[in-house]
């Protein structure tokens, strides 16, 4: 199950394509056509190939996270985990980051996003966990969670996050 860093935790010394074939190689024994193809697909889907021949340095916060994402997609997932993904971000790239998410969702992607994006997250999730202290507080729809939670952790964050 590929993982999307708050860091990026992108290769420095490869391209982005580089990235984004590396584990296809390794862990999915694809040939370098193949890993490549894929590669192209899924930089195109997060509006990034024509980035593919550049280096991590030359990139933004959001066109490191994107590669992340890529990254994560050409493995084929089930389920991809997001550790904060707009954490690191200048305020401008949270959108195209979140966009692209956002989308994975539409087209069925399952997901587990840490974040806190609240609006987002209402109007991104099926489900929704308030952990606190590593642990579950309450989990529930989005609207249940956000119009009447049960915990009163819950309620505290709530009121203060939508303030």
């Amino acid at each position: 199950m590929p993982m999307v860093f708050q860091r990026f935790n992108l290769f420095q010394n490869r391209t982005v394509l580089g990235n984004v074939i590396e584990a296809q190689l390794i862990v999915l024994k694809r040939s370098k056509l193949e890993a490549e193809t894929k590669a192209v697909e899924v930089l195109k889907k997060v509006g990034l190939l024509h980035k593919l021949r550049s280096f991590p340095a030359n990139l933004s916060g959001g066109e490191l996270q994107r590669a992340g994402i890529a990254r994560a997609l050409a493995m084929d997932p089930e389920i991809i985990l997001f550790d904060e993904p707009t954490s690191s971000l200048d305020p401008e790239r949270v959108g195209e980051v979140l966009d692209i998410i956002q989308q994975l969702a539409a087209e069925g992607m399952t997901m587990i996003v840490v974040t806190h994006e609240m609006d987002f997250a209402r109007r991104t999730a099926d489900r929704i966990y308030f952990v606190r202290d590593g642990q579950v507080f309450e989990s529930g729809s989005p609207d249940q969670l956000f119009s009447s939670p049960l915990r009163p952790e819950t309620r505290s964050f709530i009121s203060a996050v939508l303030r």
